[in-house]
């Protein structure tokens, strides 16, 4: 696979991934039954895998690497943090408003690592010159 087919497959499963999240997110606010069936629970962790994989054959492919380039460090760090409030926000979370504020956070910083992404900066959009 080139490199432009694999970045339209990554930003596909970015696409997928967030939407999943906003969807399942609407869904805990609802109280849903939907949350329960098996496609739900299972559909996201396939999505998520293929995302993580074509961005470690990105970064492999571009020679870009965490910890070298500023802003491929930044995604990486907001996607650890992502991942910790998106739990509380799904399924750990006590009650529905920590649960519901969790989903909040989580949309922020989803934002925020595709903003990171566009800009090629770790300051996200606020650093972005256009170009």
């Amino acid at each position: 696979m080139g490199y432009l087919a694999l970045k339209h497959f990554h930003v596909a499963c970015v696409v997928l991934s967030g939407g999943g999240f906003l969807l399942r997110g609407l869904w805990m606010m609802a109280d849903s039954p939907y949350l329960a069936r098996p496609w739900v629970r299972v559909a996201p962790h396939i999505v998520d895998t293929a995302l993580l994989a074509s961005a470690i054959a990105l970064s492999l492919l571009s020679q870009q690497y965490p910890l070298a380039q500023a802003w491929l460090t930044a995604k990486v760090l907001a996607l650890f943090a992502y991942i910790g409030v998106g739990t509380i926000a799904l399924r750990r979370g006590r009650s529905r408003r920590v649960r519901v504020l969790a989903w909040y956070v989580a949309m922020l910083i989803f934002g925020y690592i595709v903003s990171v992404a566009l800009a090629r900066d770790p300051r996200g959009f606020i650093g972005w010159s256009g170009a």
